[in-house]
């Protein structure tokens, strides 16, 4: 390729596992900023062979320390420097990368290039490290014919809206959820044949997510007035429940769905299971907590459906929460026919 027909990516830097180094005690930190982008740049010296590129900083942090306006500081650089780049890659820990995955699906309207979540298990300047695979190929995506929020990890392309963060040490730490791959990593990535391609569109930015959500897990014996008493914490503005298997509650939440309603906090339900779909109507059980007011979570994620009740709740009234759960904005969630 001649270097006129190079793409041009943008790298923003947030930190995480990749750059880390490791403190007296043994523990991962992270280092200076110049330091930590140096770290960056050490992985492999020849990603200029890939496209022209320049790395901007937008945080340095552990990701288990990253938090919605962390999100917005990401839109912002993305919104400012979108016309100038050919596609981005965001360097982040693996903690959270998919929330800010979810993040950036929501909250980007008619996204018409690839946007690159990557980063590593193993910090990067370690011999053993997988942070040269990741960032190279998260390089080689933000250069392709296609268009999206996308995770790259070990051998997998996830879109953005489908990634969870399945084990805490293995390589391949990220998976699908309730969907195929975007694509598969071999000699060369291989993308599936439906993704869109690149586009002109002028992309949209709707930063802005509401943090004061909680989400509450079932287990046998559950009282359901400890989540009465939670909402009288006027903070709280959202609930998420992960229900047993296809969203099914215990008959006794009709005091809780009630007190709900009247707060204008709105409940979502999910699935326990990884890669579980509710089918509310499926039982009794469920139908019951439907009719009580319960939005149904369907498909998606823990992840997005975390980070889909945030951006809605700064974007929606409470009247229409529901129809943003429900709304597929960018391949997050199949619909029951």
């Amino acid at each position: 390729m001649a270097q006129s027909e190079k793409k041009r990516v943008l790298i923003l830097f947030c930190g995480g596992t990749i750059i880390m180094k490791e403190g007296k005690d043994g523990s991962l930190l992270a280092p200076s900023k110049k330091e930590a982008i140096s770290n960056l740049k050490a992985i492999e010296a020849r990603l200029a062979t890939i496209a022209d590129f320049d790395i901007h900083y937008v945080e340095n942090i552990d990701s288990t320390n990253m938090r919605p306006t962390d999100w917005d500081n990401i839109l912002k650089e993305l919104e400012a420097n979108y016309d100038a780049w050919d596609g981005f890659v965001v360097t982040h820990g693996t903690d959270t990368m998919a929330y800010t995955a979810a993040a950036l699906t929501l909250a980007i309207k008619n996204l018409g290039k690839p946007v690159v979540l990557t980063g590593s298990q193993i910090p990067g300047l370690r011999l053993e490290t997988d942070a040269r695979r990741n960032l190279v190929n998260a390089m080689k995506l933000a250069t392709m014919n296609v268009s999206g929020v996308f995770v790259v990890f070990d051998e997998r392309v996830i879109l953005g809206g489908r990634a969870s963060k399945a084990s805490e040490s293995r390589l391949d730490a990220f998976v699908s959820i309730n969907a195929q791959d975007a694509g598969e990593i071999r000699a060369d990535i291989h993308l599936n044949p439906v993704l869109p391609p690149r586009r002109f569109d002028k992309a949209a930015f709707y930063p802005g997510f509401e943090p004061d959500i909680v989400v509450r897990t079932l287990t046998p014996g559950v009282d359901p007035d400890d989540l009465v008493f939670l909402l009288q914490n006027k903070r709280i503005k959202g609930i998420i429940i992960q229900a047993y298997g296809t969203g099914n509650l215990p008959y006794d939440f009709d005091k809780f769905f009630k007190a709900a309603h009247d707060a204008h906090v709105p409940v979502v339900v999910t699935s326990q299971c990884l890669h579980g779909i509710t089918r509310m109507k499926g039982y009794d059980v469920g139908m019951k907590a439907l009719k009580l007011g319960a939005i149904e979570g369907h498909d998606q994620s823990l992840e997005m459906l975390s980070v889909k009740l945030m951006w809605a709740l700064k974007h929606y009234s409470f009247k229409d929460i529901q129809v943003a759960i429900q709304t597929n904005f960018a391949g997050e969630l199949t619909l029951p026919m």
